[in-house]
């Protein structure tokens, strides 16, 4: 059972209808279960027999097996901290990418006294395994179940089974390729790729990826 947290947001909903679609069993939470239902049922109708259901954002977390943290970075401290306890032992893929935006200048990261957000995650869940992944591909192309995706998605983990069972995951989304981009640490930079990709975005009203070459 996978778990997005702050599901209802672009990155949580794209995440669990692909995954959804391939087989696996998704909760959408939120702080308000009534609109973390409303979520899942928006995504059945666009995959019609895939197991997705509604739940708050703690019930999601004691539910399931491998945990999501969609929501923006400034929520990460006061949610991690309020269900470390219900997070234990579980796998944790931190997807969010700390970012400002000003206007005329655009999207630039945010400085983590961690290092990364992936970072602070595992500081905050000492009991947990947190892998560093999806930061770098269309949330908007996610929610499109007949787009193709394409590119890469790099998996950064302290823990070699728990970024080898996300990297399965990365493998379950056609098109889309996961790199072992090695420990935690470099989640950083995968994490500051990603104002980058957004302010081309703008620029040439793109969905903009990633991809390694030569591997």
């Amino acid at each position: 059972m996978l778990a997005f947290l702050g599901g209802t947001g672009p990155e949580g909903k794209g995440l669990a209808l692909r995954l959804a679609s391939a087989g696996e069993s998704a909760i959408i939470g939120s702080r308000d279960a009534a609109r973390a239902a409303t979520a899942a049922d928006e995504l059945i109708q666009l995959a019609p027999g895939a197991a997705i259901i509604g739940a708050d954002n703690a019930q999601a977390a004691s539910q399931a097996d491998v945990v999501f943290l969609t929501f923006p970075y400034e929520g990460q401290r006061a949610t991690l901290e309020a269900l470390k306890d219900a997070l234990k032992g579980k796998v944790v893929v931190d997807v969010i990418a700390p970012m400002s935006f000003q206007r005329g200048r655009g999207a630039s990261a945010v400085n983590v006294d961690a290092g990364s957000a992936a970072e602070e995650a595992q500081e905050l869940l000492p009991d947990s395994m947190v892998v560093s992944a999806f930061q770098n591909i269309s949330a908007e192309e996610l929610q499109h179940p007949d787009t193709v995706m394409d590119g890469d998605v790099i998996v950064c983990s302290d823990h070699a089974e728990s970024k080898e069972m996300v990297m399965d995951l990365v493998s379950k989304i056609p098109n889309l390729r996961p790199v072992d981009g090695g420990a935690l640490a470099n989640s950083k930079y995968v994490e500051q790729i990603t104002p980058m990709l957004v302010n081309i975005n703008r620029i040439y009203k793109i969905h903009a990826g990633i991809k390694i070459v030569g591997i």
